[in-house]
């Protein structure tokens, strides 16, 4: 249930910006302005790579990413956020800065520590059986 709510007040918050929940990963994993191939945003992001496809051609579609041949893989192609895109940045880290702080309405800087660690520790756990389960 946490989980649905996070992700509906997430798309709440970005829908005003053009950009989605689901876009998140990529928006994350190239705002430095790097570029990357969709395997490894699909990798990085833990998604399936046709999740990630639809991601990107829909971000590609809206003028967010775009895609140039990869010099070392003729095969392949590297995808970077367009200047529309990392124009956006720092309105859509605004916007969930300002989820967040409703997010945690009523908790004492101590609770939201604990909740933080406990999360993350339950993310490490999740991603052991997650990666043990592919090894298997």
């Amino acid at each position: 249930m946490a989980s649905r709510g996070l992700m509906r007040l997430a798309e709440r918050r970005l829908k005003p910006f053009g950009a989605s929940a689901g876009q998140l990963p990529v928006f994350y994993l190239l705002r430095d302005g790097g570029a990357m191939s969709q395997r490894d945003l699909a990798r990085l992001a833990r998604i399936e790579q046709p999740s990630m496809a639809q991601t990107l051609a829909r971000m590609e579609r809206d003028g967010l990413v775009r895609r140039v041949p990869d010099p070392k893989d003729g095969r392949s192609s590297l995808v970077s956020l367009t200047r529309k895109a990392l124009a956006k940045m720092p309105a859509l880290r605004e916007a969930l800065h300002a989820g967040r702080a409703e997010l945690v309405e009523g908790f004492s800087e101590a609770e939201v520590a604990t909740l933080c660690d406990l999360l993350q520790r339950l993310n490490r756990n999740l991603e052991r059986g997650v990666t043990s389960e592919i090894a298997e």
